[in-house]
């Protein structure tokens, strides 16, 4: 008789469905968080994604619902996986859940951080690429793990190898990759405002 309950099976055909509207529901805050995170108005959002000013606002306040035509433009404006919107990194668990990338000719991105709108951590293994510089908002900071980095900041370039370090404005025509045929394996920071890495060797020194 229990198997036959029908409270139960309702229960059961319920469950499903609450995970989906608590779901849908964490998405606004997000956005909202996402978009304070980074200094932004809902104007000057509007403009860089190309959705209207009312449908932002809506979408935060979940009077909107949340469809990939929306949460697309607004993922790749905010330079964030898509994941990310739709479902925060699962919390008390301090391991790292490591998602490789595969890209052109060899190369592999692991993203080591998954904080929207705030400084981003990759590991990268860089195959062979002729240089191609560009330039974008932001600030990088790249440490050579393994083989040699050649680097190319506007007129310079510079061969980076094994524990070296170089940071940069990228608003500075750029380019890294490979300096011979072997690949090259880089830790590698990107702030999407400008943010810069803070060292500390040690202790200040007092007067």
């Amino acid at each position: 008789m229990d198997r036959m309950n029908p409270v139960g099976a309702s229960h059961a055909s319920h469950g499903p469905d609450d995970g989906v509207a608590e779901i849908l529901e964490s998405i606004g805050p997000r956005l909202r968080a996402l978009r304070r995170d980074r200094g932004l108005t809902l104007e000057a959002l509007a403009e860089e994604s190309g959705i209207s000013v009312s449908t932002l606002s809506r979408l935060e306040s979940g009077k909107r619902r949340p469809t990939l035509d929306l949460l697309i433009p607004l993922a790749r404006t905010h330079r964030v996986a898509l994941d990310q919107l739709v479902a925060a990194p699962a919390t008390g668990d301090p391991r790292v859940h490591l998602k490789p990338q595969r890209r052109k000719r060899g190369s592999v991105l692991v993203p080591l951080t998954q904080y929207p709108g705030r400084v981003q951590v990759f590991k990268q293994v860089l195959g062979h690429r002729e240089p191609e510089l560009v330039t974008h908002a932001g600030y990088e900071w790249l440490y050579v793990l393994a083989g040699e980095l050649r680097l190319i900041l506007g007129e310079r370039e510079v061969i980076l190898r094994p524990g070296e370090v170089a940071e940069f404005d990228t608003g500075e025509p750029h380019w890294f990759g490979p300096a011979g045929a072997d690949a090259v394996e880089i830790l590698h920071l990107f702030g999407p405002h400008g943010d810069q890495a803070v060292v500390r060797t040690g202790p200040s020194a007092t007067p």
